[in-house]
């Protein structure tokens, strides 16, 4: 199956809402969040007032039909994400419609994700990641280091 990848846009607000829920974590066993937790100001920041200067990401696509988005935005000292290194470190989220894992799509879109962001001229990108997770072991085989590991996440980095 190919994909393709296009820049994520102001009417791809829907689109982000489904993908910000389904990069939310859910141990194994464990009952789904409800839909609404994306409206809790500590995780509807990652996507509202899309558009910003800061933002940007891609939709991945297959037949036009989106089917996962990675996204990167830029926190404040009193504003924090969960992966906040510093004010000049995007944080980055990605998220893939269930049925499209474990099919190496992921590996496509963290790769055009850091060709984009080196070329927005940043030099890292942050994230945090349930500790249970098991894309940990993703995030680090993506050149991602861990540089907290605190409570039930870890903060990683990675310098581009």
């Amino acid at each position: 199956m190919s994909v393709t990848f296009r820049p994520i846009n102001t009417k791809d607000y829907p689109f982000l809402r489904e993908m910000l829920y389904e990069a939310i974590f859910v141990p194994e066993g464990e009952e789904p969040f409800p839909p609404t937790i994306i409206d809790l100001p500590e995780i509807a920041k990652y996507i509202e007032n899309w558009d910003d200067r800061s933002d940007f990401g891609l939709i991945i696509q297959s037949d036009n039909e989106p089917i996962g988005a990675i996204w990167c935005r830029l926190f404040t000292e009193d504003h924090k994400g969960y992966g906040f290194i510093d004010e000049d470190t995007p944080e980055v989220s990605m998220a893939l419609k269930a049925e499209f894992r474990n099919r190496g799509f992921g590996t496509q879109m963290m790769n055009q994700i850091f060709i984009l962001a080196k070329g927005n001229g940043y030099k890292a990108l942050s994230l945090s990641v349930d500790k249970r997770n098991r894309a940990t072991n993703f995030y680090l085989r993506m050149g991602f280091d861990i540089v907290d590991d605190g409570g039930t996440d870890f903060k990683m980095i990675k310098e581009l």
